[in-house]
């Protein structure tokens, strides 16, 4: 699947919309950005955002990312997870993702042999004007498959 169709269909799918996390970007699986409006309908008891909906904006991508990016040979899924608030938020908040090469090698050679490859990916999340409003830590096990 492309990733422009798959970016169309986070924005449709029931839990991002009705959170109002939309994914902005989706550039073939190496790039991507999401954007989490804050409403009146997914405000916490103070008004900020729910912290569920900030770790929900982060928790596909990685994992999503890192399998299509590594393609078919491997097994990719996520092992654990944890977020870390650091700031209140007030306003719309963004989260980028990017895989470039020298992960995808890191990560080949470190299952070359066919065992098991844990690694963690942060992820922060930002105002629009830069402010760190919490970080989301995944943890991916990743294994090449046995033949």
């Amino acid at each position: 699947m492309k990733a422009s169709t798959l970016r169309r269909i986070f924005n449709a799918w029931p839990p991002f919309l009705f959170a109002g996390i939309r994914v902005v970007k989706m550039d073939d699986y190496r790039y991507v950005r999401v954007k989490l409006r804050l409403a009146w309908y997914n405000r916490n008891y103070v008004r900020t955002h729910f912290g569920g909906n900030l770790f929900s904006m982060t928790d596909p991508f990685w994992m999503i990312m890192v399998l299509k990016s590594l393609g078919s040979e491997y097994i990719v899924w996520d092992q654990a997870g944890e977020i870390r608030f650091v700031a209140p938020g007030r306003e719309d908040v963004f989260a980028e993702f990017r895989v470039d090469d020298a992960l995808l090698d890191e990560i080949r050679e470190m299952t070359a042999d066919g065992e098991k490859h844990l690694r963690w990916f942060d992820t922060d999340i930002r105002t629009a004007s830069g402010e760190l409003v919490a970080t989301v830590g995944k943890q991916l096990y990743v294994r090449r498959k046995r033949r």
